[in-house]
């Protein structure tokens, strides 16, 4: 397989908060520079990922640049901040308010140029806010429609930066609109601009009840290739914990490696973890561990001997195959 890169958003090196402890649970970082220099001590992390507004902005993208470059980092990618202001709160680029809307496509465009501005490939479009809560809320059909034409306002924006869906099923909304892999697929179709692929999230496609391996295998399809990305993590099926990678589920994690490498992706590996009462250093560390020990355990098995079990079809077979994985 190709030398992975692996990445990690920039909040699992801060003093991470959540609703109950706003200040945050400690043991991280209180400043930029701090949690760059946190996360140039773990072990093959060569990617760093910025929200627009919170960690970059206008005034300070040249000391970001040199900041993560003279940590041996590079930012792997911007995600613009469409969630945490009251004013995206009926919305962003789905909302029914025309000046919204226009504000929200500004916004990615900025962060798109801001891209550029950096070296960086990628923006992160999470439509967080867009979704509804109660019955007869949304005019689903129109809804639909302002994100068709919102993400490819921002794609036709600058060709040389990509434009990534990322999907959610809830949360901060009780129904997000782009809720799942055939959604994002259904967007994309509509959208039909070459700069718009998926973010892949694991946690977000446990989440919605989805195997993520299978949702890999849907994005990856020869001719179709719209997955461009991934944030790893893990959490209970029932919400985006967002913990450990391989803290919970080993033989799903297991499947989405085989996956990844059966249909050769070459994107970033990047670790959306929250370690509100760990280390997030050594929660980093313990992370990409696991990634790697499941694509070592997928060499030295063979992708021809797993392709043959999944042909095979035998539960049996393949619970002795995991068996044997994970137990001496």
């Amino acid at each position: 397989m190709h030398k992975i890169k692996y990445g990690a958003c920039l909040p699992t090196f801060a003093s991470c908060a959540d609703r109950y402890c706003l200040s945050g649970y400690g043991g991280g970082a209180d400043t930029l520079e701090g949690m760059l220099d946190l996360a140039a001590t773990v072990p093959g992390l060569c990617g760093i990922e910025l929200v627009g507004n919170w960690h970059i902005n206008d005034d300070n993208m040249t000391q970001m640049k040199a900041a993560t470059r003279d940590r041996g980092l590079e930012i792997c990618m911007l995600t613009p901040d469409l969630w945490t202001q009251a004013k995206w709160g009926r919305g962003s680029l789905a909302a029914p308010d025309t000046k919204t809307r226009q504000a929200a496509i500004a916004e990615v465009q900025k962060v798109m140029d801001w891209a550029a501005e950096v070296g960086c490939e990628y923006v992160d479009v999470w439509p967080g806010q867009d979704g509804y809560d109660y019955y007869f809320q949304s005019d689903y059909q129109a809804a639909w429609k302002n994100l068709v034409e919102g993400i490819r306002a921002c794609a036709d924006h600058r060709k040389d930066v990509t434009v990534l869906i990322e999907y959610k099923p809830k949360e901060p909304r009780t129904h997000i609109y782009l809720a799942s892999v055939g959604k994002s697929l259904m967007l994309i179709d509509e959208v039909d601009r070459d700069n718009v692929s998926v973010l892949l999230d694991l946690g977000h496609a446990s989440q919605g009840g989805e195997n993520p391996a299978e949702s890999i295998a849907l994005l990856q399809r020869p001719g179709v290739e719209k997955l461009a990305y991934m944030h790893f993590n893990d959490n209970w099926h029932a919400w985006d914990d967002d913990m450990m990678v391989g803290s919970i589920h080993q033989a799903e994690l297991l499947e989405v490696v085989y996956w990844l490498m059966r249909t050769k992706y070459t994107g970033w590996f990047t670790l959306d973890i929250f370690p509100y009462r760990e280390d997030g250093v050594k929660a980093a560390t313990e992370s990409i561990a696991w990634i790697d020990g499941m694509i070592n355990t997928i060499n030295r098995v063979g992708l021809s001997t797993i392709n043959e079990l999944i042909r095979k079809a035998d539960p049996i077979e393949v619970s002795t195959f995991l068996r044997k994985c994970f137990l001496k």
